[in-house]
């Protein structure tokens, strides 16, 4: 599938140092976008699409602004630039925060063009599970075109397997999503490596891989399956009851 690719002009503060462009199908009429398949969203659930294009292009952070919290959503993008630069045309003193907060803002770190996949893939995803609206059929040719067939319902929470339902999106209450944008692995954001999940599962999740997440929920099983009684230390262990006071 061939897009347009033509510039367009945006308002990030890092925006020279990115090269934004048209989504559209090429050979499109009319004005070029950046997000051409978020329009039907933006008409029948606009929660939905402000998530989806949050979530593709923006750090978390915190809710207010500290140098202990770390700046509040800022351009996934701006995370990839040197320390220097950030302070000295953003004032974002990285070096300033606290080592954690540090490495989480790093990690959030990704191009313009693999937040402009993740968009789309989400997009493609939303779409697909249960209770969802129909996407009109320009658009399900179009993100079928890029992304891989589609099946109303199909979409599965990228954690526990589990179906997810679209109406859930809307049932988020004070910020608490119900459903919330998860990773195979929290520390690479790209199209590969991205989905939808349960909150309660992203949280469970945590910084683990999938993988590592499954391997540790599988030694957990493994431990209560072999009856370890959780108030008995491990043989070669000093009991808790016999360690001295610290």
């Amino acid at each position: 599938m061939k897009l347009c690719n033509k510039p367009i002009v945006g308002r990030s503060r890092f925006e020279k140092f990115i090269n934004r462009r048209c989504y559209c199908l090429a050979g499109h009429k009319g004005k070029c976008d950046e997000y051409p398949y978020l329009k039907h969203l933006d008409t029948v659930a606009p929660r939905v699409r402000a998530k989806i294009q949050r979530d593709s292009t923006k750090t978390t952070g915190a809710s207010w602004k500290s140098v202990d919290a770390g700046p509040n959503r800022i351009d996934r993008w701006g995370m990839l630039l040197p320390d220097a630069i950030l302070k000295e045309e953003f004032d974002i003193d990285l070096p300033a925060m606290k080592q954690g907060v540090q490495a989480k803002l790093r990690e959030k770190a990704a191009t313009y063009d693999d937040c402009m996949e993740v968009a789309g893939k989400l997009t493609w995803a939303a779409y697909q599970m249960t209770n969802a609206p129909i996407a009109p059929p320009e658009l399900a040719e179009y993100l079928t075109g890029r992304f891989g067939e589609m099946e109303l319902g199909s979409n599965r929470c990228i954690v526990c397997r589990d179906k997810l339902d679209f109406r859930c999106f809307e049932e988020a209450q004070r910020g608490r999503a119900l459903i919330e944008t998860a990773h195979s692995n929290p520390r690479l954001h790209n199209v590969e490596n991205v989905g939808f999940a349960h909150r309660e599962c992203n949280i469970a999740q945590g910084g683990k891989s999938l993988e590592q997440f499954y391997g540790w929920i599988r030694s957990i099983v493994a431990r209560v399956d072999a009856g370890v009684d959780a108030n008995v230390d491990a043989p070669g262990s000093q009991s808790s009851t016999s360690r001295p006071n610290s």
